[in-house]
């Protein structure tokens, strides 16, 4: 009991150092090699073409209505907010935590057709060239 009242502890102190980008890691190469994927828990922004290349909507649907196409991936619990004037959808976060496309293994489940943010992380985000860090 003891021992998973200590992982929990873990691994909240390692969610809350992943929400202060005053905390983290100037990035290197390798460095997500051993990570705990800290970046998958911040909120995940996408756009039309994200979620065309990762197969949820299609070209004809986003051609034809963003509202709509927001609509149905909010019903199907992957598309927490959109806003009309960006034309950003905000993923929704399991636990208000984890990125929804984030394994068990925390590995990206979709990484070949991973949104653009998340290919350009962390060159851009809250402090650019710095990222969440922590030791798996």
């Amino acid at each position: 009991m003891k021992s998973e009242l200590k992982k929990a502890e873990s691994k909240n102190v390692d969610y809350q150092k992943s929400q202060r980008p005053s905390t983290w890691t100037k990035y290197r190469k390798g460095l997500c090699d051993d990570c705990w994927a800290g970046c998958c828990t911040l909120p995940l922004e996408t756009s039309a073409v994200d979620l065309i290349r990762l197969e949820l909507t299609t070209e004809e649907e986003c051609a034809v209505s963003l509202k709509a196409v927001a609509k149905k991936l909010k019903a199907q619990g992957i598309v927490r907010e959109f806003s009309q004037k960006t034309q950003i959808f905000m993923i929704e976060q399991r636990f208000g935590r984890d990125c929804i496309f984030l394994g068990k293994d925390r590995l990206c489940t979709v990484y070949e057709k991973r949104p653009e943010v998340c290919r350009q992380f962390p060159k851009i985000g809250p402090r650019p060239g710095f990222c969440p860090y922590n030791k798996k």
